[in-house]
């Protein structure tokens, strides 16, 4: 009778023996579809969700801390909870602004070494811990009813533009993305209007995928003009 092992232990005893491809690509598709099914039952209850994404360097004091706090409680209050990556620094500052709206405060982070543990300000039954990044990026998907976009790095622009062409392609329904901070996103999209328009690689209907905002208010009035005429429902 074989004896009873978990999923890391299999896991770890596959990656010890390198010459069973077969046996470690199936502990690893195990651990992938663990980690689905641990999010959708996490996150099938919680209600209209909007995304919050930006860096997690930027210090409480910078401005954009600040906006994505106020936008946060803002959309708290209109009964959105909020979603972020579960990091310091604009995700913080995101799940911050939802528990002072007394909105769902949601964290879904990823296990990296230099970002231990998700920040103080997620509800404790909704932070969710993942490894693979696209798992995570399902869930986010999935789960948001719009997407607000703050200044980051990579992994901000990653989530950004996997949405955009989700959209473009159909893949998933139309949801408003709105990128805050003109003086940050303005450079970026007139790289995307003289280097991607001018060779035809994407469409002027594909530039109406996106809004650049610069206030909470206007985060607000959009979100809501967009769910006066489209009701609330799973993206996919």
């Amino acid at each position: 009778m074989e004896e009873n092992i978990s999923l890391d232990e299999g896991i770890k005893s596959s990656q010890n023996n390198p010459y069973d491809i077969k046996a470690r690509d199936a502990w690893s598709l195990l651990k992938i579809m663990a980690e689905f099914v641990q999010g959708y039952e996490k996150m099938s209850h919680i209600g209209p969700c909007v995304s919050i994404f930006g860096s997690a360097r930027i210090p409480s004091h910078e401005k954009y801390y600040c906006l994505a706090e106020k936008i946060a409680f803002l959309l708290s209050k209109k009964g959105f909870g909020i979603i972020t990556g579960g990091g310091p620094g604009i995700m913080e500052a995101a799940n911050k602004g939802a528990r002072k709206g007394s909105g769902t405060s949601v964290g879904v982070n990823i296990r990296l070494p230099f970002e231990a543990h998700g920040n103080a300000y997620i509800d404790p039954d909704r932070c969710l811990l993942f490894d693979h990044f696209f798992v995570r990026k399902v869930m986010f998907v999935r789960y948001s009813q719009g997407f607000i976009v703050m200044p980051g790095g990579f992994g901000t622009l990653d989530e950004l533009f996997e949405a955009i062409t989700l959209i473009q392609t159909h893949k998933v329904a139309r949801f408003p993305i709105l990128l805050v901070g003109t003086d940050f996103w303005s450079g970026l999209f007139q790289w995307i209007r003289e280097s991607l328009l001018s060779m035809k690689n994407v469409s002027e209907e594909d530039l109406k995928l996106f809004h650049i905002v610069d206030t909470p208010q206007e985060v607000l009035e959009h979100i809501e003009d967009f769910y006066k005429e489209n009701a609330f429902k799973k993206i996919f």
